[in-house]
Parts: structure tokens; sequence; C-alpha cells
């Protein structure tokens, strides 16, 4: 029986056991085990101020690594870029919505000053360009949680990823799904990544669920992720779609209070997806991303 590795928050395990039934329908009998990471402890701090890599994904990958489980699903945007030796991304499913949700009111719709809740540097940063008045405020926790300070009262808006919410049936809280052109997603959200060792049971059985059209979308922006050198918590974003064997990728990289954003835009074959967004991150380092990002760094 394969042991899939998973966090325990309601959206992970929906993610997991989705994983679980293609796997099973597939003839591949699995059980999920849930492992506790470092961002899941760490609940009373801004994701940005914590500062490491592979917050949510260490603890499972040593799991991985030491053989108590034969595959992870993660959020793929919570994958650092670059993954321990012996373990592969060994499949990428097909993508939910990638996009930036606001729940509670449009952003049209929000009076001068209103509090908007957000731990992402890159949503708070977008946000600021795009709503300079709001009050952006940090919120933690999980998809619930998250909703139930929403309405408590806490924020007046939040902003979410549209993938959770359509994934966990809370579509409807959704107010607006702002375009990836005004508030570009990060790095292969909406995406799920089945992460196992380079070979054996978990890395054969899991292949046949890659989607290879979201496979190489997510490849070209986590290529421009490595080659800024970012982590998932800073303020970058990228945003590949696949036409045909033509990938159009968008770019962004803002500085922290969204005084200046960098925007770089490109298109390539399908094959090129890595080299496509490698050349991009250099494009947007020549344009001053390099100065954004050592003052996020520093």
């Amino acid at each position: 029986m394969l042991v899939i590795a998973s966090r325990g928050s309601q959206l992970a395990l929906w993610q997991a056991h989705w994983v679980e039934g293609q796997l099973t329908a597939a003839g591949h009998p699995c059980r999920i085990e849930i492992i506790k990471t470092t961002g899941d402890k760490i609940t009373d701090v801004p994701l940005a101020k914590v500062g490491s890599k592979g917050l949510f994904t260490k603890e499972i990958e040593e799991a991985l690594l030491d053989g108590r489980a034969d595959l992870a699903v993660h959020s793929l945007k919570d994958l650092p870029t670059e993954l321990p030796a012996g373990l592969v991304l060994a499949a990428v499913p097909e993508r939910e919505d990638p996009r930036d949700a606001v729940i509670g009111k449009r952003l049209t719709e929000l009076p001068d000053g209103a509090r908007v809740g957000t731990s992402s540097l890159r949503r708070s940063a977008q946000l600021r360009k795009l709503r300079p008045d709001l009050v952006i405020e940090s919120v933690r926790g999980n998809l619930d949680t998250r909703l139930r300070k929403l309405d408590e009262g806490r924020y007046d808006a939040i902003l979410l990823a549209a993938a959770g919410l359509k994934r966990l049936g809370w579509a409807e809280r959704i107010a607006e799904i702002l375009p990836a052109e005004a508030m570009c997603p990060a790095v292969g959200q909406g995406a799920l990544a089945i992460e196992t060792r380079a070979g054996g049971p978990g890395f054969d059985a899991c292949s046949a669920l890659d989607h290879a059209a979201t496979h190489a979308a997510v490849t070209a922006e986590r290529a421009v992720l490595a080659s800024l050198g970012g982590g998932c918590q800073v303020p970058i974003g990228a945003h590949a779609t696949v036409q045909g064997d033509t990938i159009r990728l968008l770019g962004v990289v803002a500085s922290p209070d969204g005084s200046e954003i960098i925007r770089a835009e490109s298109t390539g074959f399908v094959g090129e997806a890595e080299a496509l967004g490698r050349r991009m991150g250099e494009t947007l380092l020549g344009m001053g991303a390099r100065q954004i990002l050592e003052t996020v760094y520093t």
C-alpha cells in the first residue's frame, strides 16, 4: 500500500484525498499520513518575516527520504524550486484556477481606508499599487480560519487563492477574481505537486496523473523564480498559459510598498518552458528587480 504524506489542513487533506482517489481508481491502494510542518507550527508571525524556504515541505520531504512515505502532495506554490537530492516532481495534475480572489467586497466597492487581510508580500505589494489608500493587515491560518476572521469583522476583505476556495466548495464566497495582469499569481498557484523519490512504486504510480500543459506552464513559472533566487514568500509573481505548442509567460517583481512593479512578458515553444522562464528572470533582474530583491532579503 502506498503512503501519501500530507499536511493536516482542510485544503491539504482535500488535495491528498483527491490524489488518493485517482491512484486507487488506477489500482494503487493508498493511505494518508499527516505530517506537521514548521509552517503549520508558526501561526502568529507573518510568513514573510519567517523567511525560510521549505516552510511547508521540509518535514514531509524527510518522510519521503527515510521511506516513511512513498509520495507527497503539496500545493505547488509551497514547493521550493530546488528539491533535495533523491526527490523529484513526479507529476503535476491539471491546474485549478491560478488567480487571486477577493472575499468580502470587490476592490472598487471598498471605501478609503478599508482593512484588507493577506499574509502574502506579493499580494500586498500589488494591492498597494491598485489601491494605495487601503490598510493592509496580516492574516494567518487555514482557509476556514481566515474566512471566520473576515466574518467576525476584523477585515473588510481578504485576499486568497481562488483555487483553494473552489476546491473546498466555497466559490460563492468570492466577490471578485482578479485578472493576472492586475494581480500576478504566485508561481505554481492553483497547481498540485506530487513529489516522490526518484524511482520506486510512488514514482511509477503517479506518472499517469501528470498533465503536460500544466507541467509546462509551472516549469516556466518556477524557472523565473529560480533565476531570481526567490522563495515562496517574496514579492514575485509568474503566470504561464499554454495554447497548443505556444506558452505565454508573465512575470512580476514588486517592491513591498507597491511603489515599483517591474513586469515582463514573453512567448515561446512549450518545449522550451524552462529556458523561457530563466530568460525572463534575467530580464527582470536587468530591469531593476535585483535592487528590489536585495532590499527584501536584507
